[in-house]
């Protein structure tokens, strides 16, 4: 408590000789966000909860712009791994939540301009996140992201910028190791009370591994109709095609050390490899009642569809009873959320109320084929499963915040319903009806408040509660090797709390700190995993624990620094029993209390230091990842790695023209290391090698009539 007491005053010092300094700068704006109360734009300076702006600069400049790692490192408690795999994309986590995914992204909430790109079952996916086009990111970490319903272990909402008063042309390119392409056009601009942004994307690798080449064709919109100051709707369409994505798997311990660039023999063998398209539109309707009342509804419909080779052997798909090894999706999804926000005063003081309903559906087309004919290995041979499952939820929200001078009060509550159908179509000798269904709800309270010491120093704290249902990827296997969902699997409960600090300590200088802790019944678990095909099941309990801070300025007008820092202590808190085999139709092997939870980095860090003068950048970047466990038993550790890297970007403006050039050299220093590991893989294919020294060149030009 001493300590405390002398960081305060320490503090409060720096901000007095702020206040005495004279000719100071002009302070930077405090960036506003909605995600922690839909609805509501508030200063994320003045919210009780951990959350982070990733601006256009930072997500444009000097950068690839394909892969949301690039951006996402900048926000402290987020782990984002570049598995350099385009077939099972990045894998993301946030304070521990969301490593075990082998493919797409789980445990979080995502959203792209208010539109869910996370099912309601819990499955989430980042490939049509359009970059080139987006505004900003806000990252919502901690208690808050429960009120986001089902795997809210975080919240990643990604914002497309409005259309410009003129019209703007502005195309891009980039290439660089490893066969990378990119090549984007944008416009933007108004038409009547109608303001516009349309990007147009190609990505092409070749890939840092064999069999790893991939290509990439998306397409984002959005529309912004303006019918009356009190009326705007906004309509969002966006597309992704990613056709014959090569899978290089895993490597094993001794293969990661003879050559890292080579792929799995497994994955030559049957050619594994997926493809990807969706498309998905969304319409929000805002309405502004009187200077109280205000609606909200919003309304998307998608459709994806996903054909994947896996390396499962021959022998294993010979009975009736298994389900393959190449899995065809095809599913149809769609929602619609009605939001009612009132905006009143309490005792004098503003108050803020958002109440709304969410419904969502999920119906999915699920059918297994083998991957041979008769010799030829990685084709689509018979069929070995035909089912039709389908997920239904039905939430309802409430969420009020009340701002006196010296302390905000932000409680909220939340009541989630699910069920999950599934119906067997393929019943034939050898494989009865695995038709069934099972439910899941849940409550989740959260309360946060917010103590503003003085006009630079807020102190929080807030605690809540949580739940996470299994997927229909993680139900659909059974550890035994028998078809039909694994409806066994309970969903997880948390409870968390998180105490933080936000300062400005001097003029254009902003310092966060936050100390958590969450408590997780039931964890969902990887219990085998083997050939690209997992399985799960329930541990008992587990305990992450950590610490957040970051530190953001600049001075002298042409510096500036970034740096984040996080720890997490992230262990199974008691044993449970799992397997290393598969297929196994009991857990045979103890998992001991104590152990750590794989694939999470005990540390991880981000800092940048940029110098910026008359159209010439240059900035130095440095990250840190911890060792990494790659199973629960915690039979193996990736190293840590330090990495640095360079960026040189040059503007220069001629008339209406606005051109950027700009050179990249990441992991300068040309170190080995992991990219990201794949939880319990029952080859001990764990490692997903990251490539040595690359290089990015690229150019950007911009007209604006």
């Amino acid at each position: 408590m001493r300590q405390g007491v002398i960081a305060l005053a320490a503090l409060a010092s720096l901000q007095s000789l702020a206040q005495t300094t004279p000719d100071a700068p002009a302070v930077t704006l405090r960036p506003v966000v909605v995600t922690p109360q839909p609805g509501l734009v508030q200063s994320a300076f003045d919210t009780p909860a951990s959350v982070d702006v990733i601006p256009s600069q930072a997500i444009h400049e000097d950068q690839l712009q394909v892969n949301l790692s690039e951006s996402l490192v900048r926000a402290p408690g987020v782990v984002a791994l570049n598995r350099q795999n385009y077939a099972q994309d990045l894998q993301i986590s946030i304070r521990g939540y969301g490593a075990r995914s082998t493919f797409g992204v789980r445990g979080l909430r995502l959203y792209v301009d208010g539109i869910p790109a996370t099912m309601p079952d819990g499955q989430g996916q980042i490939s049509h996140f359009d970059l080139p086009s987006a505004d900003r990111i806000e990252v919502l970490r901690g208690p808050f992201s429960a009120l986001y319903g089902n795997s809210s272990g975080g919240v990643i909402s990604l914002f497309t910028a409005d259309g410009t008063p003129n019209t703007v042309i502005d195309a891009g390119a980039a290439v660089g190791s490893d066969g990378v392409r990119r090549v984007n056009a944008q416009v933007s601009g108004t038409a009547g009370a109608v303001d516009y942004r349309m990007d147009a994307l190609r990505f092409e690798t070749d890939g840092f591994r064999d069999h790893s080449a991939a290509t990439r064709e998306g397409f984002n919109g959005k529309f912004n109709a303006h019918f009356s100051p009190d009326t705007k709707l906004s309509v969002v369409i966006n597309y992704v095609d990613m056709p014959d994505v090569q899978d290089a798997l895993g490597l094993t311990r001794a293969e990661l050390q003879a050559n890292p660039q080579q792929a799995s023999p497994a994955a030559l063998q049957f050619n594994t490899r997926k493809s990807a398209n969706q498309l998905q539109a969304g319409a929000i309707l805002e309405q502004r009642v009187d200077n109280e009342n205000s609606l909200k509804l919003t309304a998307w419909r998608g459709q994806r569809g996903t054909e994947q080779f896996q390396a499962i052997p021959v022998a294993t798909q010979v009975p009736a009873s298994s389900p393959g090894g190449v899995i065809v999706l095809d599913r149809d999804y769609q929602g619609a959320d009605g939001q009612w926000v009132y905006k009143t005063k309490i005792a004098g003081h503003p108050f803020a109320l958002t109440a709304g309903l969410t419904t969502e559906d999920l119906q999915e087309h699920r059918q297994g084929f083998q991957n041979f004919v008769g010799s030829t290995l990685g084709v689509m041979g018979a069929q070995r499963r035909d089912e039709d499952n389908e997920v239904r939820s039905f939430d309802q929200y409430l969420q009020g915040t009340w701002t006196s001078e010296h302390f905000t009060l932000t409680a909220g509550l939340r009541h989630s319903q699910l069920k999950f159908d599934s119906q067997d179509l393929y019943i034939t000798a050898g494989n009865g009806n695995d038709s069934g269904s099972v439910d899941y709800s849940a409550l989740t309270p959260v309360l946060g408040a917010v103590w503003h010491v003085n006009e630079t120093l807020n102190l929080y704290a807030a605690a809540g509660k949580g739940f996470e249902t299994p997927t229909l990827n993680e139900l659909a296997y059974r550890p035994n090797g028998q078809p039909g969902l694994n409806l066994g699997l309970q969903p997880a409960t948390s409870k968390q709390w998180e105490l933080g600090m936000k300062a400005e300590p001097l003029q254009n200088w902003r310092t966060t700190v936050a100390l958590f802790q969450a408590r997780t019944s039931n964890e969902i678990v990887v219990q085998t995993n083997t050939g690209g095909r997992s399985t799960y099941q329930n541990a008992s309990a587990t305990t992450r624990r950590g610490l957040e801070a970051s530190l953001d300025g600049k001075w002298a007008e042409t510096w500036s620094l970034l740096a984040t820092a996080s720890w997490l202590d992230a262990t199974y808190s008691e044993g449970f029993l799992t397997c290393v085999s598969a297929p196994c139709a009991t857990p045979n092997t103890l998992v001991p209390a104590g152990s750590r939870i794989p694939g999470i980095p005990r540390a991880f860090g981000f800092a940048e230091l940029a110098w910026r003068q008359r159209g010439v950048e240059a900035a130095l970047e440095y990250r840190y990842i911890g060792k990494i466990a790659v199973d629960d038993r915690n039979t193996d550790f990736t190293s840590a790695a330090s990495l640095f890297a360079l960026r040189l970007g040059l503007n220069q403006k001629w008339d209406r023209w606005t051109l950027r050039e700009f050179v990249r050299v990441d992991n300068v220093l040309d170190r080995q290391y992991v990219g990201s590991v794949i939880v319990n893989e029952g080859n001990r294919r764990f490692f997903e090698p990251a490539p040595g020294r690359t290089w990015l060149l690229g150019v950007n030009a911009t007209y604006a009539f």
